[in-house]
């Protein structure tokens, strides 16, 4: 009994003093200058035609980081309201009685480039609505966040992740 006595203390007295905490430390040393974890941003106006070949191409403000991603997103006018507009995942296709035309893009880590694909459609034939005035916004995941539970399809989701606002979106012109 005098044993449990004891045991029962000694657990008492670990519980006890484990909730106590003692004076703050020294502050640590400053981080490395220019670390950024949210996503750079880009907004682009696109015009494709037969002189830049139905694709445009940007040069980012500085490398990506090897492992982090790129999503691309396509500001779209509802079908259904018009004046309403969306920002929609790059691959974005359309069919066309012309046939299927697609939205695309592809990087490096140094440029980006948006353009249309499919090439059995005559580009030059196509509405204006689909070749001139478009606006993309590019958007380069940190590979910390790579990971997160969030539907990148999402345009506001990816925003919230990435503590993203409209203001930090850095206008860029096309290298071509």
């Amino acid at each position: 009994m005098k044993n449990i006595n004891k045991l029962i203390l000694a657990l008492f007295g670990l519980v006890i003093f484990q909730a106590c905490e003692g004076p703050e430390g020294l502050q640590g040393i400053p981080g490395e200058p220019g670390i950024n974890i949210v996503g750079t941003t880009f907004e682009v106006d696109v015009n494709f035609t037969s002189a830049n070949d139905y694709s445009e191409v940007f040069d980012f403000t500085e490398p990506l980081v090897d492992g982090d991603a790129f999503l691309v997103y396509m500001l779209e006018e509802s079908p259904v309201s018009q004046g309403t507009f969306a920002w929609r995942l790059v691959p974005q296709t359309f069919y066309l009685e012309e046939g299927i035309l697609v939205y695309n893009f592809d990087y490096t880590i140094n440029d980006f480039s948006i353009f249309l694909d499919n090439s059995p459609i005559d580009f030059s034939q196509l509405d204006p609505y689909y070749t001139t005035d478009l606006v993309f916004r590019a958007v380069v995941v940190p590979s910390d966040l790579i990971g997160a539970r969030v539907d990148y399809t999402d345009y506001e989701a990816t925003m919230k992740l990435l503590n993203i606002s409209e203001d930090d979106f850095v206008r860029i012109e096309s290298n071509k």
